[in-house]
């Protein structure tokens, strides 16, 4: 059976973007996909090979669509304003593309290099980001990491209505954010 006409492999992506954002990531299944495209389950692998294919390849668009997010928004701010900027970014992203955000949190491996490739770029960018700080390299991705688990805790926390105190969100985004910054600052130069 030949592929149906007006269906490619971008075409098949952006019904996996659609399904993910709107449903959430564990939804975008053979099924769901080609039910979205209106085919039947088998026509899909007319144009992917299956499901680790179309997720692979969710999570390197994921990559590329946070990390130019992320980019346009912090600009040319450095230091301590790109940091504050690239949080908000980085939970807007997350509140707008839901399904996006979590495939985004893949850790791929070597069978992935363009979808490594893309996570190394947005590890780049922040590491870039902390370059005013006095850190070692080792140092440096600790940051990366703490600041990533800081961020990604509040996204999804908030994403399940965890935080059910009454104080304002972006409030308490600014104090750990300030207690973040603060620690970097504390770093003597190596």
């Amino acid at each position: 059976m030949s592929p149906r006409i007006g269906i490619d492999g971008t075409a098949v992506l952006m019904a996996a973007v659609d399904v993910a954002n709107a449903e959430g990531l564990e939804a975008v299944t053979i099924t769901s996909v080609a039910k979205k495209l209106g085919i039947r389950p088998p026509s899909l692998y007319n144009h992917v090979s299956g499901l680790e294919q179309i997720r692979a390849e969710l999570a390197k668009y994921a990559l590329d669509r946070l990390f130019e997010h992320i980019s346009a928004s912090v600009g040319d701010r450095a230091g301590e304003a790109a940091i504050r900027r690239f949080a908000e970014a980085y939970l807007e992203f997350a509140r707008s593309y839901p399904g996006l955000y979590d495939a985004a949190q893949a850790a791929p491996g070597p069978e992935h290099p363009s979808l490594q490739e893309a996570g190394e770029r947005l590890v780049d960018l922040i590491l870039h980001y902390l370059g005013s700080y006095p850190l070692t390299e080792e140092q440096a991705l600790h940051a990366v990491r703490g600041l990533r688990s800081l961020i990604h805790g509040f996204a999804s926390l908030e994403r399940r209505g965890a935080f059910g105190l009454p104080l304002e969100l972006k409030e308490s985004l600014t104090f750990n954010l300030g207690l973040y910054l603060d620690g970097l600052n504390q770093i003597k130069p190596y």
